[in-house]
C-alpha cells in the first residue's frame, strides 16, 4: 500500500468511529469536502477507504442476518429487511 493510502485507510477508520460519538452518520462527507480542497488524491484516496469499509459493514450485517434468520433468531423476512432493491445490480 502506498503512504497515501496507509494514511486514508487511517483516516477512514478514526473518521467512521468518531461518526458514533459525534451522531451524524454523513460526517465522512465533510471530511471529504474539506479534502477536496486540499488534496483531490488523498481525498479520492480516502472516499475509497470510506466505501470499502461502509460495503464490507453491510456485507457483514447481511451475513449476521442470513446467519440469524438460519438459526431461527429472526425470521427470514427481518433478515432481508434491509436488501437493496435490486440486490443483483452492478455496484461498485
Amino acid at each position: 500500500m502506498s503512504v497515501i493510502q496507509d494514511m486514508a485507510d487511517k483516516l477512514a477508520d478514526d473518521v467512521l468511529a468518531a461518526e458514533v460519538e459525534l451522531g451524524d452518520d454523513r460526517f465522512y462527507e465533510k471530511v471529504a469536502a474539506v479534502l477536496a480542497a486540499a488534496s483531490p488524491t488523498f481525498q479520492e484516496a480516502y472516499i475509497t477507504s470510506i466505501r470499502v469499509r461502509l460495503a464490507e459493514r453491510r456485507g457483514r450485517e447481511f451475513l449476521e442476518r442470513a446467519l440469524a434468520a438460519k438459526r431461527g433468531l429472526i425470521t427470514d423476512a427481518e433478515a432481508e429487511n434491509d436488501l437493496p432493491i435490486d440486490i443483483a445490480g452492478s455496484g461498485h
